[in-house]
């Protein structure tokens, strides 16, 4: 029986796929999915948050181990008197088969006062997961991090030696979008919308799903403009409307300086603009949302919409409002880029869906619905015909 003693898995950018940039710590790294440059622009708490949790991020490694033990310390923000978010799921996929999972425990929680703001800090011991029994055959590794919490990895050992899985000729994805794609609601790493259409369809995935953060930033159009993509996806609209971050003449020249800037490193690349899927909150109610106090007081979370609809006239954003400018733009901008493409995000999750699924805090579609978005994705997307399909070959 071999012993844990052979292999600690080098944390580097060679087998921590999916990340941009690590920051390195007192015990072990960071996994970034923007980096620092972008980051001090930005200058917000937020989308810090968001791009150090690690959707689609994954230590990938050849080995022949049997055992394999990844230890992370996690940070959890709770809020008192609501349900704690899902615990972070670890998940072991090996040569694209789905094997085990672990639940993330520990770590660092601070819990919020809704009243008063006021932070309360508990810290906990690291966590560990531990895979056990596998295949004493050569295999490519991947350990899905969870895409929920911020982490830190503390170290990866294995009882055998490894080696850097190849880059194989993979199709590279990039996709850039909201929660949503970020995988609030999802209960694994892998079952993210993104990811799991990725998985289907054979292709390598850089997820850039930002929590609470798709605001066309130029930062992220220029960090998708040096990144090599073989296709390039860009779901916009409800962070927009439920930050109530800028009005339409605004969000118009927004839009079209994103692309610009993206088709300055990806001249032929195939980009998809995708608008909103069906939210009743904001379909033609203005942001920006907040918290429903009657939901709060029964301990639950809901959102609703604060604005007024009739501020549509003078440029406020909605998601109808959103999506007809955005296939505005597309067709405009058809004229001289032959591989822009729409797809009208009414077409993943559409007013009827939401009525049988409904969106379990009116904002976010629930671990079902992820897969019945990625899989009317992969249909659209990548299947023949579709504007991802020779690129995906």
């Amino acid at each position: 029986m071999r012993t844990l003693n052979d292999t600690t898995v080098p944390l580097t950018l060679d087998y921590i796929r999916g990340a941009i940039e690590l920051s390195h710590t007192e015990h072990g790294v960071v996994p970034h999915r923007l980096p620092s440059w972008a980051l001090q622009q930005a200058r917000d708490p937020q989308i810090n948050a968001a791009e150090a949790q690690p959707s689609g991020v994954r230590i990938t490694f050849r080995t022949t181990a049997t055992d394999l033990n990844l230890t992370l310390l996690r940070t959890r923000t709770t809020y008192a008197g609501l349900p704690p978010r899902p615990d972070g799921i670890v998940e072991l996929v090996i040569d694209g088969e789905k094997i085990s999972h672990a639940t993330t425990t520990g770590g660092v929680t601070t819990t919020i006062n809704m009243t008063t703001g006021q932070p309360t800090v508990e810290y906990g011991p690291e966590f560990t997961a531990r895979f056990s029994g596998l295949p004493d055959v050569n295999k490519t590794v991947e350990l899905w991090l969870p895409h929920n919490e911020n982490i830190e990895i503390l170290r990866v050992v294995a009882n055998a030696p490894v080696d850097e899985a190849p880059r194989e000729a993979m199709p590279r994805w990039i996709h850039y979008g909201s929660s949503i794609s970020h995988g609030s609601n999802a209960t694994h790493p892998t079952d993210i919308w993104p990811v799991s259409a990725a998985r289907a369809s054979g292709v390598e995935l850089r997820n850039l799903g930002l929590g609470g953060s798709a605001l066309v930033d130029p930062f992220v159009a220029r960090v998708i403009r040096d990144l090599p993509a073989d296709m390039i996806s860009i779901k916009l609209g409800i962070n927009l409307v439920n930050t109530d971050l800028m009005q339409m003449r605004a969000f118009r020249t927004a839009e079209h300086g994103f692309l610009d800037t993206i088709r300055d490193g990806h001249p032929e690349t195939p980009i998809l603009v995708i608008s909103p899927i069906h939210c009743a909150l904001q379909e033609t109610t203005p942001g920006p949302i907040a918290f429903d106090p009657a939901a709060l007081a029964e301990g639950n979370v809901r959102f609703h919409a604060t604005g007024d609809p009739a501020g549509v006239v003078t440029g406020k954003l909605t998601l109808t409002t959103i999506r007809t400018e955005l296939e505005r733009i597309v067709t405009e901008r058809l004229t001289t880029d032959a591989n822009l493409h729409y797809l009208n995000g009414l077409e993943l999750f559409s007013e009827t869906d939401e009525r049988e699924h409904p969106l379990p805090d009116a904002l976010h579609p629930d671990a079902d619905t992820h897969q019945q978005i990625a899989a009317r994705f992969a249909a659209f997307a990548f299947a023949a015909g579709g504007p991802f399909f020779s690129s995906s070959r």
